[in-house]
């Protein structure tokens, strides 16, 4: 059992007295995990992480999402290593910029350009500025059932989280949900030819049913606007090809990060030309637009590894590991919630290459309380779990390790539940939602 956390518990005042939340990431904060947990990592190898205190973890959140591959895998560091003996940044762009669009462009089927950056988050701005631009709209409309899709005003601002974004922004962007193409429509009919395009990503716990991608794509279209799919998470985990490639879906533009570069800063903004020329230097068309244009954006390492990362999916089988290791997973942890019984508490669910899993209370309820009191008897046991997102890195033995340690957090759930609170069980407050308006006094 790991208890002993003291380094990372001075690491985690002094980050708080330096770094506004005490994280660069939200998601990566204190308020999302136990009170009894690791609160800093000092270095990675494959699917395993050791903290600040030398504990040892199965980790599961792989960066968020962003290490399909393992951490430090060695094709990708080395290609990295390679980059950095020539340095990083030049005046002019390194040549290193065209090479890598052709890796990329070769193969999403349907792009014709590329700009890369180094976060989600510029990407999906940039495509949200094209949208606009290309259209002469101002809204925006979102999938209102997937939690992320960038930092800026146009995204935050529609989340409990909206503070220092002004309402006249928060007014252009609208929401549609999931699977329900009514939605879609009645957004339409509310804002007819206002709507500069649909935002959202191809899948996220539920597959599209009754062929919604493709009629939310049609609609949208039909009334001016474009159709923007965010690959950041199932491009390169779903397929390296993307969500659209398992979909059969033709968007117009498309947004990557996170696997691109197994974990190294690299996004990608990718689209048909007659949308993505209104940032170049040639087109007379329409007001030039200011897209993606940052310092680091030709960053000569990421790009390197994002090469790289592309060459392991074209020459090994990872997507099929990713798959195979998840229905493991899958099938583990619900006979283990089986066996403990507490099948109706804790639930798993979505793609197996992504999977989630859900905690609910004595009355079926989600519950933060009880989600807390499962990560810190997980954490005990050796994993880091806020979801049961795998790697290529994952080996069958390590997939059977992590059900052994699920069931034994499970065994105390199952007593939490039994006593009717985690209150004998859980050390400390509960987990928080990162979007919230306030924090707790």
């Amino acid at each position: 059992m790991i208890d002993k956390f003291d380094e990372s518990e001075r690491l985690r005042k002094k980050a708080h007295a330096l770094i506004p939340g005490g994280s660069h990431t939200y998601a990566k904060g204190d308020d999302q995990y136990p009170i009894l947990s690791l609160s800093h990592v000092v270095r990675g190898q494959g699917c395993r992480v050791w903290d600040a205190d030398g504990n040892e973890y199965i980790e599961y959140g792989n960066g968020n999402r962003a290490v399909t591959l393992g951490h430090a895998f060695p094709a990708v560091v080395e290609a990295a290593k390679r980059e950095l003996d020539k340095g990083v940044s030049y005046t002019r762009p390194a040549a290193i910029e065209v090479e890598a669009a052709e890796q990329f462009l070769s193969i999403v089927d349907n792009a014709e350009m590329v700009k890369f950056s180094k976060d989600g988050s510029d990407a999906t701005s940039g495509a949200v500025k094209l949208a606009r631009a290309y259209t002469g709209r101002d809204l925006i409309a979102i999938c209102g059932d997937h939690p992320f899709f960038s930092v800026d005003d146009w995204f935050i601002g529609s989340t409990a989280m909206y503070g220092g974004i002004p309402d006249a922004v928060r007014e252009l962007t609208v929401k549609f949900r999931y699977n329900d193409i009514e939605s879609v429509k009645a957004l339409l009919a509310q804002y007819p030819g206002r709507i500069a395009g649909f935002i959202l990503e191809a899948e996220r716990i539920d597959p599209p049913a009754n062929n919604f991608l493709h009629e939310l794509q049609r609609l949208a279209r039909a009334d001016g606007a474009l159709f923007i799919l965010d690959e950041m998470i199932t491009g390169f985990r779903w397929h390296e090809k993307g969500a659209q490639h398992v979909y059969g879906v033709d968007p117009d533009l498309s947004t990557w990060g996170k696997g691109l570069g197994n974990g190294f800063s690299v996004s990608a903004l990718a689209g048909k030309r007659e949308f993505m020329r209104l940032g170049d230097l040639t087109q007379i068309d329409h007001k030039r637009v200011f897209l993606m244009s940052t310092t680091h954006g030709g960053e000569t390492h990421g790009l390197a590894a994002a090469i790289a990362t592309i060459k392991v999916y074209q020459s090994e089988p990872v997507i099929e590991r990713l798959h195979a290791a998840g229905d493991r997973l899958r099938k583990g942890f619900a006979e283990a919630a089986a066996a403990n019984g507490v099948q109706d508490h804790i639930t798993i669910m979505g793609r197996s290459c992504n999977l989630l899993y859900g905690t609910t209370d004595n009355d079926g309820k989600p519950s933060q309380a009880f989600r807390t009191l499962f990560l810190q008897e997980t954490i005990k046991r050796g994993l880091i779990m806020p979801s049961l997102v795998v790697c290529y890195s994952h080996s069958d033995a390590d997939i059977d390790q992590t059900v052994e340690a699920i069931s034994g957090a499970m065994a105390v759930y199952k007593q939490a539940l039994d006593a009717g609170s985690t209150d004998r069980f859980l050390v400390g407050r509960p987990s928080e939602p990162v979007y919230r308006t306030y924090n707790k006094p």
